[in-house]
């Protein structure tokens, strides 16, 4: 019952119900992190207060979102992006299946090779909605596709950000008395691939069925574009070299608010955008990803209130004291407390520093293993990535796929992707730590 009542647990379940109830989420995370403060014990002053000094951990990602979204807005006015989109339209020839598996390889390359994370898809989704409408695709569908390119690579692969991921774990682990190396976390982290490809092929099949939405003006622009119109100019290649630049430059020094800049400039000196109309792009680009940038920062916000208000602490010291030294129960309840907090906050790479300072421990009394720990934890955070209302992994796709305001953030993105997703990694999750 102590675990019912604690304060996280009464804000997430809170926030996702004022979600679901289509409560904006911005103000749905902001209710759950004053009423976690006030039921913490904190004062209203000083709940506001520590979110607000919160709110600058995500302010790095904010101001990337910000930035990447004047890039994708610039494209966008160049023509490229529907360029890119009739491209593809002919690589696929109205093969729907086709099409998904794009967008899953598109995914996986922004978190890996070409490691721009959410910023490709107001590039690139937008313009493909005309023919997804036209082929009736339900655009659910394109939310599983896209959620498991960019959930699954950081989770179990060495690359891009799964390099961060699973450094952040690693030395999570060590900080905290059980040594690990991120070769450790890749190898481990295998089984959880299974689940997330379950999840992945249950919810192209469940989804499969046609979905027709209404007619729209891009639509009938999309239409009107013919094969002469898909000719690559100097513009367009300035454009792409741009991008390139952006993602170079994020890869050299680490920062993707200096990388686009960098592609920013670069657009600004080659005359891709001239100088006049750079108000007019910048505005389009605070419109593309402002939202969920200003998410991020509240969530941040939220996140260190749980954080300073000891109800972590609390919840899994309340588990612990449920499941004594029963393994299955052990990790069951470690891989609901991840997905409790990562519901809230939005973030499995924050949610791991929050989580390992009693998880390893703990892990270490009940007797896991070190890979066992490893699935543990990995889980534990990135249970709720898929579904969280905060999570980037999900507005990333309501942007792109609500462009034509026919996509609800919760309906449409959070609740397929929880659904689908969650289910099957919590079970990995389980037999990883029973069997490794």
């Amino acid at each position: 019952m102590d675990i019912l009542l604690n304060p996280i647990i009464i804000s997430v379940v809170l926030m996702c119900g004022l979600c679901l109830l289509r409560l904006n989420v911005m103000l749905s995370i902001i209710i759950a992190a004053v009423i976690a403060g006030l039921l913490a014990g904190m004062n209203l002053g000083d709940t506001m207060g520590i979110m607000i000094s919160g709110m600058g951990g995500n302010a790095e990602t904010a101001l990337s979102y910000v930035l990447l979204g004047v890039i994708a807005a610039a494209m966008g006015q160049t023509g490229l992006a529907d360029i890119l989109a009739l491209k593809i339209a002919k690589l696929v020839k109205g093969n729907k299946f086709a099409l998904l598996m794009v967008f899953t390889f598109v995914a996986i390359l922004s978190q890996t090779l070409i490691p721009v994370h959410i910023a490709f898809i107001p590039i690139l989704i937008p313009a493909l909605l005309p023919m997804m409408d036209r082929l009736k695709i339900d655009r659910r569908a394109a939310v599983c596709a896209l959620t498991f390119g960019l959930l699954a690579p950081y989770v179990t692969m060495p690359v891009g950000y799964g390099i961060i991921f699973q450094g952040i774990v690693s030395e999570a682990m060590t900080a905290n008395g059980m040594a690990a190396t991120t070769t450790d976390v890749w190898h481990a982290n295998g089984i959880l691939l299974i689940g997330l490809f379950v999840g992945l092929v249950t919810s192209l099949l469940y989804f499969k069925k046609e979905r027709t939405y209404k007619d729209s003006d891009t639509i009938e622009a999309a239409i009107s574009i013919s094969d002469a119109d898909t000719k690559m100019t100097s513009v367009h290649y300035l454009a792409l070299l741009s991008a390139v630049v952006t993602m170079f430059i994020q890869i050299l020094t680490g920062s993707m608010p200096l990388g686009a800049m960098a592609g920013i400039m670069l657009m600004l000196v080659f005359k891709v955008i001239p100088w006049r109309q750079m108000d007019g792009v910048i505005d389009d680009g605070v419109k593309l990803m402002g939202f969920i940038a200003f998410v991020m920062l509240v969530a941040s916000g939220y996140g260190d209130v749980i954080s300073k208000s000891g109800a972590v602490d609390s919840l899994i010291n309340s588990a612990i004291s449920v499941v004594g030294q029963n393994k299955i129960m052990a990790a069951s309840v470690m891989l609901l407390v991840g997905l409790a907090i990562d519901m809230g906050i939005g973030t499995s790479f924050g949610t791991v520093p929050i989580i390992a300072v009693l998880f390893v421990p703990f892990a270490m009394k009940v007797g896991f293993s070190m890979p066992a720990t490893i699935v543990i934890i990995s889980a534990a955070a990135a249970l709720g990535d898929a579904g969280s209302p905060a999570s980037d992994t999900t507005l990333g796709p309501s942007a792109g796929l609500g462009a034509d305001g026919q996509h609800d953030h919760i309906w449409d993105t959070c609740v397929p992707s929880f659904f689908f997703y969650n289910g099957p990694l919590f079970i990995c999750g389980l037999v990883g730590a029973m069997i490794l």
